[in-house]
C-alpha cells in the first residue's frame, strides 16, 4: 500500500518502438530505415557510432530489426494483453519509412498509413490512447546515403512534411505526440540518434551540433503544424534522462556533473524554452563551432515551444574530475559513469537508483515548469522460464514498485507528471545491443538472440502485478 494517490486520469500504460518490435522491415511498402543496417555482434557498435558506412544489410550479419517481435502481424494480440492489463495508454512510434519509404517520396506509402490507421483504432477499441514519437531512432537509408541525413538542412522540410502528412491522416486518433526520441542520444550514438556517419577528419561536434540545430527546427515547425492541425492535441519533446551526481564535494566535481547535465538539457531547453542558453552559446564559442543558421530560425524557435516534456529514466550518473576515480567506469548504459559506491548496478552494469527518478523529475519540472511524461522505465534482465511454463520476475517487480514509490513522492513534491509508460511492456528487441535476452517486458516473447523461437506469448510473474498497480491507480504497489 502507498500512503497516496496518483491523479485522477493518469496514463499507465507501456511504451515500444517501431524499429524493436514491428519486424516486417520490407512489408507493406516500407523503405529501409538505419535501424534496419544494426546488426547484432561486434560490428552494430561501430556503426551505431558513425564509425563504420552500411547502407545495405551485410551478407551473414544477423539483424534483429528486420523480424524483431513481429508486432506488425500480431499487434491486435498484443493489444489485447495489454488491454488485459488495464493500460490507459501506449507509446509507440511511426517509422518515417513506413509512410514515406525514402524519406522524401511525392506521394505518402498509403499500406503504411492503413497500418497504422488500424493499430490507432485497435487501441482506441480497447480504451488505450495511442502516445505516438514521431522519430524513434529510424532514419530513412535514402536520406543518409543522398544527403548525409540531419548534417543536411533539406531534412528539415522532408520531416515537416511528413509531420504534416501523419497529424492530418490521425487527427481525430491521436492526441498525445511527441517528435524526436531521447534527442540528446545524437551526441551519443550518432548514427542511431541522427543518421550521422563521419569521415576520417571531420570535425565531429560541428557536424553534430549542426544536425541538432536541424533537428530543432524540424521539431519547432512539427509543433507548429501539430497546433494548427490538430488543435486539442499535446505535443512533447523526450530526453534520455538521469541526473548527474558529483562524485565527491570538491566543486571541480559539482561543475563537470553541471556540465554533463547540461549536454542533455541544451536540447530541451530550446524545445522547451525556445531559445539557445548562454552556456551553449560559450560551447560553440570554446570549440569554434559555427552553427548556420537561415534567417526566422530563432523566431521559429521562439514561437513552438512544446506543450510538455516526455523523459525516459533508466539510470542516475556519477561525474568526477580525478583521474583515478576515472579509471572505474561502469560498463552497458551509452552514457559514461562513474561507479557510484552506494548504489546496485544490473545484470548489464545499469544503475539502479529508484531515488534518482525522484530527483530527476523534480530537477526537470523544476527548470521547465510544464508537465512531465515518464515515457520510459524499465529493468532488462535475463529471465528464466520455469519447467511449469512459468516466469517468476520478482526483481522486476522490486525494481518498478521502487520506481514507482518515488515517482509518487515526486508528484507529492508538486510536480506534474501526466502519466507512466514502462519500457517494454512485452519482450523487444534491446536498442543498444540488439539482445532479446536483455528483456523488460511484462509478457515474455519466445526468441532467443540468434532470432530463434516459436514468437510465443507468455505473461509472466509482473503482468498481473502491474494489472493490480493500474486498476488500483497505484495505491497498492
Amino acid at each position: 500500500m502507498t500512503n497516496f494517490t496518483f491523479p485522477e486520469g493518469f496514463l499507465w500504460g507501456g511504451a515500444i518502438a517501431a524499429n524493436q518490435a514491428e519486424g516486417a522491415y520490407l512489408e507493406g511498402g516500407k523503405g529501409l530505415t538505419t535501424v534496419d543496417l544494426l546488426p547484432t555482434g561486434k560490428k552494430r557498435w561501430d556503426i551505431a557510432m558513425g564509425k563504420l558506412e552500411s547502407f545495405t544489410p551485410i551478407e551473414g550479419e544477423f539483424y534483429p530489426s528486420h523480424e524483431a517481435i513481429d508486432f506488425y502481424h500480431r499487434y491486435k494480440e498484443d493489444i489485447a494483453l495489454f488491454a488485459e492489463m488495464g493500460f490507459k495508454a501506449l507509446r509507440v512510434s511511426i517509422s518515417w519509412a513506413r509512410i514515406f519509404p525514402n524519406g522524401n517520396d511525392d506521394k505518402p506509402n498509403e499500406e503504411g498509413l492503413q497500418f497504422y490507421e488500424d493499430l490507432f483504432d485497435e487501441l482506441l477499441k480497447n480504451g488505450i490512447q495511442p502516445v505516438v514519437t514521431m522519430a524513434h531512432f529510424d532514419v530513412p537509408v535514402h536520406l543518409v546515403e543522398t544527403y548525409g541525413s540531419w548534417r543536411n538542412r533539406k531534412l528539415v522540410q522532408f520531416f515537416e512534411s511528413y509531420a504534416q502528412t501523419i497529424f492530418t491522416r490521425y487527427k481525430d486518433k491521436v492526441k498525445y505526440w511527441m517528435t524526436f526520441n531521447e534527442i540528446n542520444m545524437l551526441l551519443h550514438l550518432p548514427f542511431v540518434g541522427a543518421g550521422l556517419v563521419f569521415k576520417e577528419g571531420e570535425d565531429k561536434n560541428q557536424i553534430k551540433y549542426q544536425a541538432a540545430h536541424h533537428q530543432l527546427v524540424a521539431s519547432a515547425l512539427a509543433v507548429k503544424a501539430c497546433h494548427e492541425i490538430i488543435p486539442d492535441a499535446k505535443i512533447g519533446c523526450m530526453l534520455a534522462a538521469g541526473a548527474t551526481y558529483p562524485y565527491t564535494s570538491n566543486p571541480d566535481d559539482y561543475y563537470h556533473a553541471m556540465d554533463k547535465d547540461r549536454e542533455s538539457f541544451f536540447f530541451i531547453d530550446v524545445q522547451s524554452r525556445g531559445e539557445y542558453p548562454g552556456y551553449a552559446k560559450r560551447f560553440f564559442k570554446d570549440n569554434d563551432l559555427k552553427i548556420e543558421m537561415e534567417d526566422g530560425d530563432l523566431e521559429l524557435l521562439k514561437d513552438n515551444t512544446v506543450d510538455y516534456i516526455g523523459f525516459s529514466y533508466y539510470a542516475s550518473r556519477t561525474a568526477s574530475t580525478d583521474p583515478e576515480v576515472l579509471k572505474h567506469m561502469t560498463s552497458g548504459n551509452v552514457f559514461g559513469s562513474i561507479e557510484n559506491p552506494y548504489l546496485e548496478k544490473s545484470e548489464w552494469g545499469w544503475t539502479i537508483d529508484p531515488k534518482g527518478f525522484r530527483i530527476t523529475a523534480n530537477q526537470l519540472y523544476d527548470r521547465y515548469q510544464k508537465p512531465l511524461f515518464v515515457v520510459e522505465n524499465g529493468l532488462g534482465a535475463v529471465d528464466e522460464v520455469t519447467p511449469e511454463g512459468e516466469i517468476h520476475d520478482d526483481y522486476r517487480i522490486d525494481y518498478l514498485k521502487k520506481h514507482l514509490a518515488e515517482m509518487g513522492e515526486a508528484i507529492q513534491d508538486g510536480v506534474e507528471i501526466l502519466g507512466y509508460t514502462s519500457w517494454g511492456p512485452i519482450d523487444l528487441v534491446s536498442a543498444s545491443t540488439g539482445e532479446m535476452k536483455k528483456r523488460y517486458g511484462y509478457i515474455y516473447v519466445d526468441k532467443d538472440n540468434e532470432g530463434n523461437g516459436t514468437l510465443e506469448r507468455k505473461k509472466k510473474k509482473s503482468f498481473f502485478w502491474y494489472k493490480n498497480v493500474i486498476a488500483t491507480n497505484g495505491a497498492e504497489l
